[in-house]
């Protein structure tokens, strides 16, 4: 299996590419703003489920179809693109595009798809996948694919992690806000 300085070297590089800002990061942050922790869990669970959809179709190779079809590859990015159009046409129709309070509740089924949906309708994510995972695999320690396997899965729970976490800390600060008015007017 993966030797545990590589799997170290491997958390740490990954920690850091979530943190980059990004569609998972900001659903979940508006889900912590708008609705609480649990929204922001929900959120977060979705787009880990997202992307370990990615990492099953990178283990089975499917996703070097993408990869190297440009017609496959078209297909994802364009549904892509078409969910997030849809989804920025909603908040823009909504009446606060962003809400510190619980106005716009969704269901949580609705977070979770939300989630789940942004997620694995963006072909980045499996390029990352099949771009990142190979740097930290080696036959020498293993099967390649379970070794694909394994990283990938670690890889979606890490993100399911650290959105849970910014989640939940946005949710405090909009808690902390509605008991602090004057705090926005300054």
């Amino acid at each position: 299996m993966v030797p545990i300085e590589t799997w170290m070297t491997y958390t740490v590089a990954c920690i850091l590419i979530i943190l980059v800002p990004g569609p998972d990061n900001i659903l979940a942050i508006s889900r912590g703003l708008s609705q609480g922790r649990l929204a922001a869990c929900i959120s977060s669970a979705g787009a880990a489920l997202g992307l370990m959809m990615h990492v099953l179709v990178a283990f089975l190779g499917l996703a070097v179809l993408i990869q190297t079809s440009a017609v496959a590859f078209s297909v994802v990015k364009f549904a892509g693109a078409g969910y997030l159009i849809w989804l920025g046409i909603k908040v823009l129709r909504s009446r606060e595009l962003i809400a510190f309070s619980s106005q716009s509740h969704l269901s949580h089924r609705a977070v979770f798809l939300t989630g789940f949906l942004t997620n694995v309708l963006n072909p980045k994510p499996a390029l990352f996948i099949l771009a990142f995972v190979p740097q930290f695999v080696s036959p020498v320690h293993g099967a390649v694919e379970l070794q694909t396997f394994f990283l990938g899965t670690w890889f979606a729970l890490l993100a399911f992690a650290v959105f849970t976490v910014l989640g939940s800390f946005s949710s405090l600060f909009a808690r902390w806000l509605e008991g602090h008015p004057r705090a926005i007017l300054v």
